[in-house]
């Protein structure tokens, strides 16, 4: 579970599929979900995740993703009728490391995470200026790039308290990935940030139960390039499930993201900009065992709604933990975490 965890909740955030500026924001809403704040085994982990999404934005977007990119330096009086779209087909590697010996009573866990992977966007718009004559101008623009994105550092403590877990973490973006402020489509987000919060699972090996709930704040460091800075961003990521058997288990996920507080910085041209999106979808995990390891597999989906300054459309995450079994047998509650 922490393998998994970890890995998504480093997982990816540069794709022109989120916001802020541009419609790009450092944190990706659902990447933690059930079982975040359950303990690991200690030792070595490592996840794998595939992660595709399709998304779609009108106008505000689109004109944004043109001023941050350079393609605007002036503010604009007018009307324009355009929409984005943006895929995004991405492999995250995350290994991690679970430390034996408690501090502060609770457990260590460290991880680094990269990604690899194509992302594209294209915009359709029809600019009407005003003015005395008018002007009309329509057009297009089509971007792609593929290699690798920033890398995403994370540390976090857990603690058990019978069938209940809390947890607490700090993840932060390394701006090396791709990246061109010029460009439509980036790997990279061109920026650093740092995200912390705290989270709480509530876990019953014997009924089957489980709930998880992750909060926290991120803060966004200007971007030299464009002299663009990010506002402060909340989210809330949730799962709930029911294991059928210490194998298998369903239930659903979701998640909550709203921009607290608007952009700045003297290459912001499109005011406060202040994005939201609400997710929710289900999820199906099994856990087997590999050797004296063991193996877990997790499917989810989002279906996304009620966006605001964001692209926004569906994403869908495959994700596979190698990570040390439990003495005698793979226990539910030692599995890797059900997210991504």
């Amino acid at each position: 579970m922490a393998a998994a965890l970890f890995a998504v909740s480093i997982a990816l955030q540069s794709y022109s599929v989120v916001a802020d500026e541009g419609g790009v924001s450092f944190w990706l809403p659902g990447q933690f979900g059930s079982l975040a704040a359950v303990p690991q085994q200690p030792g070595w982990s490592l996840a794998m995740i595939y992660y595709h999404a399709h998304a779609d934005a009108g106008g505000d977007v689109a004109f944004a993703r043109q001023v941050t990119r350079g393609r605007i330096t002036a503010n604009f009086a007018g009307n324009l009728d355009a929409n984005l779209t943006a895929d995004a087909d991405l492999v995250l590697a995350a290994p991690s490391y679970v430390f034996a010996s408690p501090i502060l009573g609770g457990q260590l866990a460290v991880s680094m995470a990269g990604i690899f992977g194509r992302n594209k966007a294209s915009v359709d718009a029809t600019v009407t200026g005003a003015g005395p004559f008018g002007l009309t101008v329509s057009g297009g623009r089509s971007d792609s790039v593929t290699g690798f994105g920033d890398l995403y550092p994370q540390v976090s403590l857990r603690w058990n308290q019978g069938v209940n877990n809390f947890m607490t973490y700090v993840m932060g973006d390394v701006p090396v990935g791709a990246y061109d402020s010029a460009r439509l489509a980036n790997l990279g987000i061109g920026h650093g940030a740092i995200d912390a919060g705290g989270g709480y699972t509530y876990f019953n090996p014997q009924t089957g139960h489980e709930l998880s709930v992750v909060t926290g704040l991120t803060y966004n460091f200007k971007n030299t390039d464009t002299d663009y800075q990010n506002g402060v961003d909340w989210h809330l990521d949730w799962g709930a499930s029911q294991f059928l058997s210490k194998q298998l288990h369903i239930g659903l996920v979701g998640y909550v993201y709203n921009q607290l507080s608007g952009d700045s910085g003297g290459g912001n041209r499109v005011g406060a900009f202040k994005s939201r999106v609400i997710g929710i979808g289900p999820q199906l995990g099994y856990i087997f065992p590999i050797g004296d390891h063991q193996g877990y597999l997790n499917f989810k989906a989002y279906k996304e709604f009620d966006a605001s300054h964001r692209a926004d459309g569906w994403n869908a995450w495959v994700t596979f933990v190698i990570s040390p079994a439990a003495p005698g047998e793979a226990s539910p509650a030692r599995r890797p975490m059900v997210t991504k």
